[in-house]
């Protein structure tokens, strides 16, 4: 379980402070696929940030299973961001060595298993996301999709119990988009893992996730069970993103 209590993250000195993040509490239980949704700037990457300390809090407290975390440092810190995976939008997978090699990278940090088993455990991700084909390639040999299949099982290769997913699929096509959301959905239920997903995009948040938050301006405006949220929304906000949505969906 994440428990998020009273979470504040500003930017700036006194003067021209800025709260990216405002008092926000917030659960997530174990084995939910929780989405943060809202416009641009309405602090949802500073909030995942914050989840796995990429990000300092200014004030407040995050635990994981009942543990504050928010002053870990050092191995404590290493081993945390260890049991979060994360995949980004842009991929963030290392140009110059071949998709085996970037998922053996977080475990070649911990120097905690050889070679040999380094690469048996990527190899084993690498089928669990359909690209053990490709273990001999390099990035700029895949499509966006197979790149993020790259950077889901190099998330997934501690072994972690939550996964952060930073605006994962914003940067693939519809067809692709739904094959991802697909592959999370079936490791949440096999692996049991918990996933944050950040998302503007209603539409990956209706595919995806069972429960989710509407932020605006650092703070949670709207939080339940998805459908109950999307079919009747209480802050303006959220009938916003709804009303911005139906217009794209409109032009499409």
């Amino acid at each position: 379980m994440i428990e998020i209590q009273h979470l504040y993250k500003i930017y700036g000195n006194s003067a021209d402070a800025h709260e990216a993040v405002s008092d926000l509490s917030l659960t997530i239980e174990d084995g939910d696929i929780f989405g943060i949704i809202g416009s641009s700037g309405a602090g949802k990457s500073t909030l995942v940030r914050c989840i796995n300390l990429l990000e300092q809090p200014t004030s407040g407290r995050i635990l994981i299973d009942g543990e504050d975390i928010t002053g870990f440092k050092g191995k404590q810190l290493l081993d945390l961001r260890a049991s979060i995976g994360m995949i980004f939008q842009n991929f963030s997978l290392f140009q110059q060595r071949t998709v085996l090699q970037n998922v053996t990278f977080p475990l070649e940090l911990r120097r905690e298993m050889n070679r040999e088993a380094r690469e048996k455990r990527a190899m084993e991700l690498l089928e669990l996301v359909d690209i053990a084909d490709k273990a001999k390639r390099y990035p700029s040999q895949l499509s966006g999709g197979q790149q993020q299949r790259v950077a889901i099982a190099r998330a997934l290769v501690n072994g972690p119990k939550i996964m952060l997913c930073d605006e994962a699929t914003s940067a693939l096509d519809t067809r692709t988009t739904a094959s991802i959301l697909e592959l999370l959905k079936r490791l949440n239920s096999e692996l049991r893992v918990t996933m944050v997903v950040i998302t503007h995009s209603l539409a990956v948040a209706k595919k995806i996730c069972n429960r989710i938050a509407v932020l605006s301006d650092g703070k949670i405006v709207e939080e339940g069970e998805t459908l109950e949220v999307f079919n009747n929304p209480q802050s303006q906000a959220t009938k916003s993103l709804i009303a911005y949505d139906n217009l794209e969906t409109a032009g499409e």
